[in-house]
């Protein structure tokens, strides 16, 4: 049976001379909880992990495992499973003898040993498949045979670095279900990095943003797509137009905006620390998929079909409304099965009040 711990992260860093690569961060992950770590490159996500793991040394700060500081602690007294983006598997080594690998390390005896391969490939539908080399596998299963290694002794806590990297499209999506139902099915404690945004909305409990080696944002994933708290987090994760304006006037529930030489209402905030005043400083975040396009022409503003990327499901369009530079980025569901405008389509964009997400001051 697992064994899930929590995890405690306390004021973490981690410098390379000059070069910050985490700076001061602070998180607490729940037993059994799904954390994704996402960020660009660069980030600190992978250090992160690395750290956690053991696999580097932190500059200054804490981490805690199951209320135990495991910061200094080695490798192997860590109880922590590791899936490496590469899978490093043995070449030489059969599918059991992979898997067997870290239990041979802790000398269990052979009959555990076996139960113990033969009920992890069973978990990871790779029964049957024992005696094959990883040359003899699809990359989906030889992804099923590290995972397998990793938590065939029950390790309190799994790490896994950008596991689904490596996959095709069509078999990534396989095994991002696959991967949540095995996580939901053990139970254990998983943090997972990524630079998928999609990945990372589909199966996260919570998503932390990285940007420069510190904490931006954390959350479930719907709340930190729908309610960013930067314009970074609202440009990386999604289609997304960022305008830089000033605000006009403010008239109760709503303020009036110049940005990218058109003007507009948006929404005030609630938060009475965050009201804007005439003359301020404005980033404005429109979503492609709240923008709409029609032929009507009662709202919003004229523009011009530019340029247009069919998607299956989905059509995106730039459109460069009239007197304004900005080009928008429009995202519209296909609902015929084909793209509904043309470039040089003469077309009116518009959103709704609600649509875009403001940070008011400078960011």
């Amino acid at each position: 049976m697992t064994q899930n711990y929590g995890l405690n992260l306390k004021a973490l860093s981690k410098f390379y001379g000059d070069t910050v690569a985490v700076k001061d961060l602070s998180l607490e992950i729940e037993p059994g909880e799904f954390l994704f770590l996402l960020g660009p490159s660069g980030a600190g996500k992978s250090t992160v992990l690395r750290l956690i793991g053991g696999y580097e040394q932190p500059t200054s700060g804490t981490i805690e495992m199951g209320g135990r500081d495991i910061t200094r602690l080695p490798v192997e007294k860590r109880n922590i499973g590791m899936v490496f983006q590469s899978y490093a598997l043995f070449p030489h080594m059969t599918v059991a003898q992979n898997v067997a690998f870290g239990l041979k390390m802790r000398k269990i005896g052979r009959a555990e040993l076996e139960q113990k391969v033969a009920e992890t490939l069973e978990l990871v539908e790779l029964d049957g498949l024992g005696q094959r080399y990883p040359r003899q596998l699809s990359g989906g299963q030889q992804q099923r045979v590290a995972l397998a290694r990793a938590i065939v002794y029950r390790p309190g806590l799994l790490l896994l670095d950008e596991p689904l990297a490596n996959l095709d499209r069509r078999l990534r999506d396989t095994m991002r279900v696959e991967l949540k139902r095995l996580q939901r099915r053990i139970g254990i404690t998983t943090v997972m990095v990524t630079h998928d945004q999609e990945e990372s909305l589909s199966m996260a409990d919570r998503v932390v943003v990285l940007h420069q080696g510190q904490l931006e944002q954390i959350g479930p994933p719907a709340q930190v797509y729908s309610r960013p708290t930067s314009s970074f987090v609202a440009a990386f994760i999604g289609e997304i137009n960022l305008l830089k304006g000033e605000v006009l006037a403010v008239n109760g529930p709503g303020c009036r905006v110049r940005a990218a030489n058109l003007e507009f209402e948006v929404a005030v905030p609630e938060e009475e620390e965050k009201q804007p005043r005439p003359g301020q400083e404005v980033t404005v975040c429109l979503r492609a998929e709240r923008l709409r396009l029609s032929k009507s022409s009662e709202a919003g503003f004229k523009g011009s079909v530019e340029f247009v990327t069919y998607l299956g499901a989905s059509t995106l369009y730039l459109v460069r409304p009239e007197n304004s530079s900005q080009l928008f980025k429009v995202l519209e569901p296909n609902a015929a099965g084909q793209a509904l405008h043309s470039i040089g389509d003469q077309l009116n964009l518009d959103w709704s009040l609600d649509s875009p997400i403001c940070f008011f001051g400078p960011e």
